[in-house]
């Protein structure tokens, strides 16, 4: 995963539970299912309102404990073992989530939901391949349900397949056209296919949707940067840190555009802010000593590219700087032995990208 796309990684167990959070995949109204107007009449009964009141409220390791309570006294109930899974896969019980998915899906093998919320714990422990094969088998019992899809879109995505991803996602905008993460999410990737213009419309789409939607203008913003226009992408990106946003990649890109436009007293401050969010990002250290030497603060210049060396030793364009910033405070016999750095990093870094380089 490139700078351009490493805000959060949709492999991480953060991310899932950040859609889940969005979209309410995996929070399926038990309530609804298990709850009546009159008092239960049943022990059983009694342990399902218990549980769906537990999950309802957030209390997924009571729920979970209720819902094994009622396995016992009910084993082939299958609300029951709905309950069960969900109570231990919104409860971050991962390996046990695993467990009784795959038990509930040797007794009913022809249920989706027990396939998808069993794919689901696979992907939340790590384990993408079963993940797949339990999602994909899911989507075939029930190709009209929109969050299958969608969550098959997580796991390619984990694996960085872009492709695959973003059929899922069309797929599951075509059965739910409302889903704002949905639209984030397919026009990033979108904008990892070089499909920008695309991307574009999905990041406008998801703003339309919720204008409050983290990073949808961080999004917006790097891909009218990634066709040049730079204006718009600081218009963006300004927008998405009014929203008292901490993302240290904002801070970083709104001040590489800025940089970009000649900016400087401007782009400064924001790539300051981007190190002190993370003081170990090679970028933004390479962007500021950038800018602080074309300022002509040279000497803090000099300090800030020779730490963005360490950070990314393989960064051709920061020896080029500081070989400059160098030279211009005379001391000449070090810029000749950066420059010589120049001159390796740049035929490493040509082999590496297959690409002519430019000094930026």
């Amino acid at each position: 995963m490139n700078e351009r796309t490493q805000w959060v990684n949709p492999g991480s167990r953060r991310w899932l539970h950040f859609c889940w959070r969005l979209t309410g995949v995996g929070a399926m109204g038990l309530g609804s299912l298990f709850l009546s107007a009159q008092a239960p009449s049943r022990p059983l009964d009694s342990l399902l309102q218990q549980g769906a009141a537990a999950v309802d409220a957030g209390d997924f390791a009571t729920a979970a404990g209720k819902y094994e309570e009622a396995r016992r006294l009910a084993p082939e109930n299958k609300l029951v073992w709905r309950g069960l899974l969900l109570s231990t896969l919104r409860g971050k019980q991962t390996a046990r989530a695993v467990a009784v998915g795959q038990e509930a899906v040797a007794r009913w093998p022809q249920e989706p939901l027990f396939r998808h919320w069993l794919g689901l714990a696979h992907f939340q422990s790590g384990q993408s391949e079963p993940a797949l094969e339990q999602l994909q088998r899911a989507e075939e019992l029930a190709p009209n349900e929109p969050d299958i899809p969608f969550d098959l879109a997580l796991v390619y995505l984990s694996l960085r397949q872009d492709m695959p991803a973003a059929e899922k996602l069309e797929r599951a905008i075509q059965l739910r056209p409302d889903v704002p993460v949905a639209h984030v999410l397919l026009g990033r990737a979108y904008q990892n296919t070089n499909r920008t213009l695309p991307a574009m419309e999905e990041f406008k789409t998801a703003l339309r949707l919720a204008p409050g939607i983290p990073l949808g203008h961080y999004h917006l913003g790097f891909a009218y940067e990634s066709v040049g226009n730079n204006a718009e992408a600081i218009l963006e990106y300004k927008k998405e840190i009014a929203r008292k946003t901490e993302n240290v990649e904002v801070y970083s890109r709104l001040g590489h555009a800025l940089l970009e436009t000649g900016q400087l007293a401007e782009a400064i401050p924001n790539l300051r802010k981007a190190i002190s969010l993370r003081p170990d990002h090679p970028k933004a250290h390479y962007d500021l000593g950038k800018a602080l030497f074309l300022r002509g603060e040279t000497a803090e210049a000099i300090t800030v590219l020779r730490q963005a060396i360490t950070l990314n030793p393989n960064n051709a364009d920061a020896y080029y700087q500081l070989a400059r910033a160098l030279e211009k405070s005379g001391d000449k016999q070090q810029a000749r032995k950066i420059f010589q750095q120049f001159a390796e990093a740049k035929k490493h870094q040509q082999k590496r990208g297959g690409m002519a380089y430019q000094p930026d």
